[in-house]
């Protein structure tokens, strides 16, 4: 268990981009916050008072090719989870993010731009303690072929290991196995982008998707080629991309974790059901606080090594 206290942002940070499947373009204010408020989104299009959207499992109204969350308004914002992997990934306990627009935008399809403003505009040591969720059962879930477990451990970290497999021999079988620390994500997780097949881009149009979709944000497969001119950015990207999805699907538990995270064909899905399964299972798992010794997070280290 990392020792120490909730962190927040020491600044405020802004940037901007257009969503994947959307095609709007957005703003977004990332913004200090209390002890305790954990990741708050609002929306500052729609009217006052209906853009809060907090940051929870039981809030997720959608897994199509992304995680979207929807209030009791009925207002939605998709795409949340690369921003809340980079979130979660780098210790940001407590965070508002204002959106001017329906999607969080995809930037370049991975964690790698969030991380980078993250890390530039530097955490915050606030009054309390970190909490952590330890699991002490095993929590299971299946959909077909898809499978996911938080799995109790025996030291006190946060471990993820995945598996996909594709019958496209430019992805095939790939596993990855990750225990989380602020400079794992940002070497091992950050910089992976989404992936798909270029086969499908019409279909997802064709349903709202997609519409912001080009090399530029993603990973296109055709067949067994990647038709990115520059390729990968790595031989473990598309596992990667997998287990930073994962990251940041599994924040909207609400608490850091202490537990192995193990995955068949993960995906947005899966881990939705996984979260709604570990809310409501109390009795599968107990909150602890981290003891008050200096924190052991050194973020000059982290980005030297992002």
């Amino acid at each position: 268990m990392s020792s120490g206290y909730q962190h927040t942002l020491a600044n405020t940070a802004i940037c901007a981009g257009i969503g994947v499947h959307s095609g709007e373009r957005a703003r977004l204010t990332l913004k200090p916050a209390p002890v305790g408020t954990g990741i708050v989104f609002n929306r500052t299009d729609v009217a006052k008072g209906e853009g809060w959207i907090e940051a929870r499992g039981d809030l997720v109204y959608d897994v199509a090719l992304g995680t979207k969350l929807q209030n009791e308004h009925e207002t939605t914002l998709s795409t949340v989870e690369h921003l809340l992997a980079a979130a979660y990934g780098l210790g940001v306990d407590n965070m508002i993010v204002e959106v001017d627009g329906p999607e969080v935008p995809i930037m370049d399809g991975s964690s790698a731009l969030y991380t980078q403003l993250i890390l530039r505009t530097g955490l915050k040591r606030q009054s309390s303690p970190a909490r952590f969720l330890r699991i002490l059962e095993p929590i299971e879930v299946r959909d077909g072929v898809k499978s996911a477990a938080l799995l109790p451990t025996d030291d006190d970290a946060f471990h993820l290991d995945a598996v996909i497999d594709f019958d496209s021999s430019a992805i095939g079988r790939q596993r990855k196995c990750v225990t989380l620390t602020p400079e794992s994500f940002a070497s091992e997780l950050a910089f992976a982008r989404t992936f798909g097949f270029n086969r499908d881009i019409e279909r997802l149009r064709s349903m709202g998707l997609g519409q912001g979709a080009s090399m530029e944000n993603a990973i296109a497969v055709e067949d067994d080629k990647i038709l990115n001119p520059e390729g990968l950015r790595a031989e473990d990207e598309f596992i990667s991309h997998k287990i930073l999805d994962a990251v940041g699907d599994l924040s909207l538990i609400g608490y850091r974790l202490i537990g192995r995270y193990v995955s068949e064909q993960p995906g947005h899905s899966i881990n939705n059901l996984l979260v709604r399964d570990v809310l409501n299972s109390p009795e599968k798992w107990e909150l602890e606080a981290a003891p008050l010794k200096p924190a052991v997070m050194q973020f000059g280290a982290v980005a030297e090594a992002y």
